[in-house]
């Protein structure tokens, strides 16, 4: 059995971005259902700082990362919609995107069309997945249609860019959130209808002024526990408070019975993986990101580029909320 040597990530317990070493491991033959891909570029999320600062447990120790593109090397048995030669990307559990090479699950891995590139592959598969479930598959009571408004926080990470091009496709009024205004700037430039800095303004007085005192419709947070209770105040009756994220930190418990009297409100929190838990789903969603691509209602904005070795300088940057857009490491 062939077992081929490739550069790696890895943590040995849980911790701050210190805790990432690079380490050289052996890579062996895919077995069934699995496949070998070789990087040519990494993207960089949020989840990967949850995972390494142990807010999301997983054994020890841990090679990080959660999407990559590359060329597909090797195939396992039973593997019909990828060949040797293709160019592939994924967002994917398990972890283990941090490498130049690996083995893993084949059926969360697609076909990347010839037009992307790479490094925009592996930057635009978890962050616009998700921004897919939410658009389109998390939606309040009655579904959103065109006009409607949606409140967006974090509206210039690499999600909320997506979010922000895609809802203007769909004729959205998303309303983003963002903690500068060189960052507000940038959601409005790609396609938020109103921005607001929440490090200066109340974001909900604005929001309240934005839909003359009606509120929005649905409310996307990954900011978390800074964000959470005014967010629910945004919201029209039967509003949707979706929660996809901790940036700030876990949301504290709360009260069901808060949500009657602030106009019977829903609240899900959704994570990527249930909803591309078997191929078909996967495949669906990611041909729909892809036409978003390649149509150009959406473009891909990679904000920094590092080095594999460079890994904990790109998550200090990534917590100090340093980062625009979409982040990768290049190998």
């Amino acid at each position: 059995m062939t077992s081929l040597p490739s550069r790696a990530i890895r943590i040995d317990q849980t911790g701050g971005p210190e805790q990432l070493k690079l380490v050289n491991v052996m890579v062996g033959e895919p077995g069934p259902g699995e496949i070998r891909i070789r990087h040519h570029a990494v993207g960089l999320n949020f989840i990967d700082v949850y995972q390494r600062s142990g807010l999301y447990p997983l054994p020890m120790p841990l090679q990080l990362g959660m999407e990559a593109a590359g060329v597909i090397e090797a195939v396992g048995a039973g593997v019909t919609h990828l060949k040797v030669g293709e160019r592939a990307a994924y967002a994917s559990q398990p972890p283990g995107s941090y490498c130049e090479l690996r083995v893993m699950p084949a059926k969360c891995v697609c076909r990347l069309p010839d037009v992307i590139s790479f490094e925009t592959g592996a930057a635009m598969m978890l962050k616009g997945l998700t921004a897919q479930y939410l658009l389109k598959r998390t939606q309040p009571q009655g579904g959103l249609q065109r006009g409607d408004f949606v409140l967006f926080h974090a509206a210039a990470g690499g999600v909320g860019l997506i979010a922000c091009q895609w809802a203007r496709a769909l004729g959205l009024q998303l309303i983003g959130t963002a903690g500068s205004d060189a960052k507000c700037a940038l959601a409005k430039e790609h396609g938020a209808a109103f921005v607001i800095n929440y490090a200066t303004e109340d974001f909900l007085a604005r929001v309240k002024a934005i839909t003359a005192g009606k509120g929005v419709k649905v409310v996307y947070d990954s900011v978390g526990k800074d964000t959470w209770d005014k967010s629910l105040d945004c919201l029209a009756p039967f509003g949707l408070m979706v929660s996809f994220g901790n940036a700030s930190g876990p949301v504290a418990p709360f009260a069901p019975s808060i949500l009657g009297p602030k106009g019977s409100l829903y609240v899900t929190r959704q994570t990527i993986f249930t909803h591309i838990a078997t191929r078909e789903t996967t495949q669906a969603m990611a041909d729909d990101l892809f036409e978003a691509v390649t149509s150009g209602k959406v473009t891909i904005r990679i904000g920094q580029r590092y080095k594999l070795e460079d890994v904990q300088q790109a998550h200090r940057d990534l917590e100090a909320r340093q980062t625009t857009g979409c982040t990768i490491l290049t190998l």
